[in-house]
């Protein structure tokens, strides 16, 4: 009689577990939600102060340019860490497709311009996306090499400071 009680036991504790499980579940995807709009909103926040600078002072850049400028620096001083913007702009990056359907609405309302001067436009599409990725490689690139020397000075001066 005994053992039949306990018999019951473990499917009891395993549907308490797996209650509680889904309820954390629940909250940790609330939270990343949530984290991802909160830094999606200070990433439009930072464009929207670097382009109110702009136009009061009648920059030839546009906004989006001096926000990510902005943002970099504030990345490379330490101003702000990736893990503060990261899910923000990973998630921005992985829809980023919706923000172009403007654009492909407009390639169909321009459909005589793009038959007179498509190649053009198509040169300069193309010549802009490389050039872009070519400056996005050496920017990488260039950080990484500061991310090394940074890393290299640390684990130099805690050798220093383990002789010591």
């Amino acid at each position: 009689m005994i053992s039949r009680a306990f018999a019951h036991l473990p499917p009891l504790l395993r549907a308490v577990a797996n209650s509680r499980a889904a309820g954390v579940l629940q909250i940790v995807r609330i939270v990343r939600i949530a984290r991802i709009a909160v830094q999606s909103a200070a990433l439009a926040g930072i464009w929207l102060a670097a382009d109110f600078v702009v136009r009061m002072l009648d920059l030839p850049v546009p906004g989006g340019v001096v926000g990510l400028v902005v943002l970099l620096a504030l990345l490379f001083c330490g101003g702000v860490t990736t893990r503060w913007v990261k899910a923000g702009a990973d998630w921005l990056l992985s829809d980023m497709l919706l923000f172009f359907i403007p654009a492909a609405v407009a390639v169909v309302q321009y459909g005589g311009l793009f038959r007179e001067d498509g190649w053009r436009l198509a040169l300069v599409v193309v010549g802009g996306t490389l050039m872009v990725m070519f400056a996005v490689a050496f920017a990488v690139e260039q950080a990484a090499k500061i991310e090394r020397r940074v890393a290299l000075r640390r684990v130099r001066l805690a050798r220093h400071l383990a002789r010591a």
